[in-house]
């Protein structure tokens, strides 16, 4: 006898059978990592076994393929060259990875640089995730674009995200990360000591540096929108932007701040102007800087820069092309600095202009540039050196401080005599504690005819002995403040 199945349990069958067919497809099997857009990099190539030759030539491999790109074997992996790296491209590295630098087939600079750099092109939707760099003593600057030096490295990038990353040993030649011409970069969760800077920004818009900690003997952050001529490949403002949950930690030696904020500004070539390393030009709808030996010396320019790429020799100076889009001015606005702890005892923020041997930030006549609306909140002076919280070199309209926990932290303004009229500067302290047992000299100004408006508010002082003074330096000083010693004064 011949049984029929109901017809219900035959669609019952049916159904379960599309069911577990959906679900395999959602879920293919983890062995086909392409189809689902992974690539892992060992299937090019790269091991903890193979020389940096081969390894450089592998991750390059696979990198070029973008989509997600996964280093998953723990191991340290050499390195002997830069990667390149293009848009559209994530290269995550696993826990317990970590690349090598050196030198077999001789020093090299950037671990990787994304591939737009070379040409000025926008790369854009870019993430690196995970990434951990043994400097290994091969910290030098071999430019592939001048003025362009981090271990990790990114010149004209859009939508730039870095987490994790890691460097323990930067050296005397390189900064951990630097990234200039970007628009939208986040980098969160990192870690880098060593001798230089460890995140170095030139010109770019719209950031946040989250979640890092530094030992760093030079600046832990430098906001440079100028910079020394092969500290930046191109200039201009550096704006709308946070850093927040930052670690200074100490360290034995040190130098630099824990954050630069660095201006400058420029004029129109002219015929015979003096010129000295550094110096920049506006001719011919393009910047030019002059490159040459940081020795001091003035050269006169008498032949106007008028080439359209590289670099040429004219009067005995080394013109380079720096940019296309004229600007006249550099700096740093609209930037906020929140939960931030100093353990180091150098400066904490500093405002400023370079003037030296290396650069001068501000050519003599040129347009004044305004720096802007900076902010620091929740900013912790954990050490008891007798150390600026805040140095101003430069115009900038106001800083405001909000809950900031200080010691005997002065803010100084300062002149490297680059103008006659440093403008005015509004110092407004919101909610600030001080925890110093004795006098401070808060405010102390050394520039000649400088205005200042100084506020304080809602201050908490810890101690029955502290009070503050203010020194005018033959400023215009004007002084709203709660403070013990200045409660009587109304303006100097």
């Amino acid at each position: 006898m011949i049984r029929l199945m109901p017809l219900a349990l035959l669609l019952s069958a049916a159904m379960l059978q599309l069911v577990f067919d959906l679900h395999a497809n959602e879920n293919p099997p983890a062995a086909d990592a392409t189809a689902r857009g992974f690539i892992d990099a060992a299937t090019s190539g790269f091991s903890p076994d193979a020389s940096g030759v081969k390894n450089t030539k592998a991750l390059q491999r696979a990198v070029d393929q973008g989509g997600t790109i996964v280093v998953s074997k723990p191991g340290v992996y050499k390195i002997a060259d830069t990667v390149f790296i293009g848009g559209n491209t994530t290269l995550n590295f696993g826990n317990g990875v970590f690349l090598k630098k050196v030198a077999e087939t001789g020093d090299f600079t950037h671990v990787l640089l994304n591939k737009g750099a070379l040409t000025k092109t926008y790369d854009e939707h870019i993430a690196i995730e995970g990434l951990q760099i043994i400097v290994n003593g091969v910290d030098v600057r071999k430019y592939h674009v001048y003025g362009l030096h981090g271990q990790l490295a990114f010149f004209y990038v859009k939508d730039l995200r870095i987490e994790r990353f890691r460097c323990l040993d930067v050296g005397r030649a390189q900064f951990g990360i630097q990234v200039c011409t970007f628009e939208d970069l986040l980098i969160n969760d990192v870690i880098i000591k060593g001798n230089k800077d460890g995140v170095h920004l030139g010109r770019g818009q719209r950031f946040a540096i989250r979640d890092a900690t530094f030992q760093t003997f030079d600046d832990a952050l430098a906001l440079n929108g100028h910079d020394y001529a092969v500290g930046n490949p191109e200039l201009g403002w550096i704006e709308d932007g946070v850093v927040e949950n930052c670690h200074d930690l100490n360290a034995e030696k040190t130098t630099g701040f824990f954050c630069r904020i660095l201006a400058g500004a420029w004029i129109d070539w002219q015929p015979g102007m003096p010129v000295q390393q550094s110096d920049t030009v506006v001719s011919g709808g393009r910047l030019y800087r002059v490159q040459v030996q940081p020795d001091g010396k003035l050269y006169q320019s008498l032949t106007r820069p008028d080439f359209p790429s590289g670099s040429k020799v004219l009067d005995g100076i080394n013109w380079g092309v720096v940019q296309n889009d004229v600007t006249y001015t550099a700096g740093v606005r609209n930037v906020t600095f929140r939960d931030i702890f100093l353990e180091k005892p150098r400066p904490a923020f500093s405002i400023h202009f370079d003037i030296g041997r290396y650069s001068r930030s501000y050519y003599p006549g040129a347009k004044i540039p305004h720096q802007e609306n900076i902010t620091l909140e929740n900013v912790r002076v954990l050490h008891d050196g007798k150390t600026p919280i805040l140095s101003v070199a430069t115009p900038v309209d106001a800083v405001t401080f909000i809950n900031c926990s200080l010691k005997n932290n002065p803010i100084n303004f300062v002149s490297n005599k680059a103008m006659s009229d440093y403008g005015q500067t509004t110092i407004n302290m919101i909610g600030c504690g001080f925890k110093y047992p004795g006098q401070v000299n808060l405010l102390v100004n050394q520039v000649p005819g400088k205005a200042i408006n100084f506020r304080t508010s809602s201050s908490v002082e810890t101690s029955d002995n502290f009070s503050a003074a203010i020194f005018a330096g033959g400023g215009k000083i004007k002084v709203n403040s709660d403070l013990t010693g200045l409660t009587a004064i109304k303006s100097q």
